[in-house]
């Protein structure tokens, strides 16, 4: 029943900015622990930005500064605002939902990869 939709991959330059949305099913979201990771080629998946549903955010060194994470409660979408993009950013870029309805539950999305040229 409940799914995540991306979209805003694609190639930049590096330096440039993209913006990433994921659109969630559900009346469950504005509840939800949102939260977006990427997973290069022969790396382990990582976070990259997270939200609560109060609206904290949270992000490791390497994108501090660069990215933000936001959500739109009325449109069930998070999105993620990346800004002076490097090469070392190039991922495929996972949102996933995490909220709790009688018992936990975890939803990820497809994937959309952003690739950075240097």
């Amino acid at each position: 029943q409940v799914q995540l939709v991306e979209s805003g991959g694609g190639l930049v330059q590096a330096g440039g900015s993209l913006r990433l949305s994921c659109a969630a099913s559900g009346s469950i979201f504005s509840s939800s622990f949102m939260g977006w990771y990427r997973q290069a080629p022969g790396k382990q998946r990582e976070l990259v930005a997270a939200i609560t549903s109060g609206g904290d955010t949270n992000y490791p060194d390497s994108v501090k500064g660069r990215f933000t994470i936001s959500r739109d409660n009325a449109k069930n979408t998070v999105y993620l605002q990346m800004n002076s993009l490097k090469a070392e950013d190039t991922a495929v870029y996972y949102c996933k939902m995490s909220y709790r309805l009688g018992r936990y539950f975890e939803v990820w999305g497809q994937g959309t990869l952003v690739t950075v040229s240097s």
